[in-house]
């Protein structure tokens, strides 16, 4: 579906003032955050809907749901909860990195409706290097949220379909949360640390946890000093509006890691505090570390 075309309207709430608190609690708890038009609320609601009928999900409790969009042009989530049979609530939006293909074990982040179940048990991030000095799935302690083997479009090679992991994770902090909003994990859904504490801490896609958690059974995943929400999901929802131009309201990551540089070459330059981004020596005036490495390279 083309997303920035004429749909249908839908709906959405304005929300009793416990929904709004909600909407006013993720605006000062997370950030990259988008403002999204209503009428393109309108539409990824639309999305969202259609996804749940081609999975053959009815049901029409209160719950939230985490809407992720892959277009290369997009790179986004959204928190949206279903308030009544008929009724819609926008709580908000960040951006994400989803799926680049082009490399060896890249896949194309799957689409459909995937359930977050104790089937496939979270975990939390050690907060380890890996071999490029990369911290993979961010700081200790943060969440990985994980959908189970799913099958997903191979982006290298002659194609076809594999078996992939589908996790929903931070990641390093100083080198790859600045480049959220651009394709590129390797099939993942890469999202801020905030957005990672958010989901975490309010119980947003815990419903089947906060079951078993009632029922007896432990979850060590969950925190005690958690506050879960009244409606928690169960569902992530991957779509794709195949847009064509990058909408206003999701504009492409001004970071200062060069998206040509490589996350590991990035790593050490941080390392040794020398500038990660690509500029002229009269714009590093003002910068000592930049400067310096201007001077090393006379």
């Amino acid at each position: 579906m083309f997303l920035f075309g004429l749909a249908p309207a839908i709906a959405i709430e304005p929300g009793a003032d416990a929904l709004r608190d909600w909407r006013a609690q993720f605006a000062r708890e997370v950030d990259h955050r988008l403002d999204v038009p209503l009428a393109a609320q309108q539409q990824y609601v639309l999305l969202l809907r259609q996804a749940l009928t081609e999975a053959n999900l009815s049901d029409t409790t209160e719950q939230a749901f985490l809407l992720v969009d892959r277009s290369k042009q997009v790179q986004a989530a959204f928190i949206v909860l279903r308030s009544s049979a008929d009724g819609w609530f926008w709580v908000g939006a960040t951006v994400v990195s989803t799926g680049k293909t082009g490399s060896f074990e890249h896949f194309m982040t799957p689409l459909g409706v995937f359930a977050h179940s104790l089937d496939n048990p979270d975990f939390r991030a050690e907060g380890t290097f890996n071999e490029k000095h990369i911290r993979g799935y961010g700081t200790r302690g943060l969440r990985v949220f994980d959908f189970g083997w799913q099958s997903a479009e191979r982006g290298w090679g002659a194609g076809g379909t594999s078996q992939m992991r589908l996790q929903m994770h931070a990641t390093d902090p100083q080198v790859l949360e600045p480049r959220l909003g651009r394709v590129a994990s390797k099939g993942c859904i890469r999202i801020p640390a905030s957005l990672n504490v958010f989901l975490d801490r309010y119980g947003i896609l815990d419903a089947d946890y906060e079951q078993a958690q009632a029922g007896g059974t432990v979850q060590w995943v969950l925190k005690r000093d958690r506050q879960p929400i009244a409606w928690p999901g169960r569902y992530m929802v991957i779509v794709d509006s195949k847009a064509t131009h990058r909408p206003p309201w999701s504009p492409l990551p001004r970071s200062t890691s060069s998206l040509d540089i490589a996350p590991e070459e990035v790593a050490v330059r941080q390392e040794r505090r020398l500038p990660c981004f690509r500029r002229t020596q009269a714009e590093t005036v003002d910068d000592p570390a930049a400067a310096s490495y201007w001077r090393a390279r006379r």
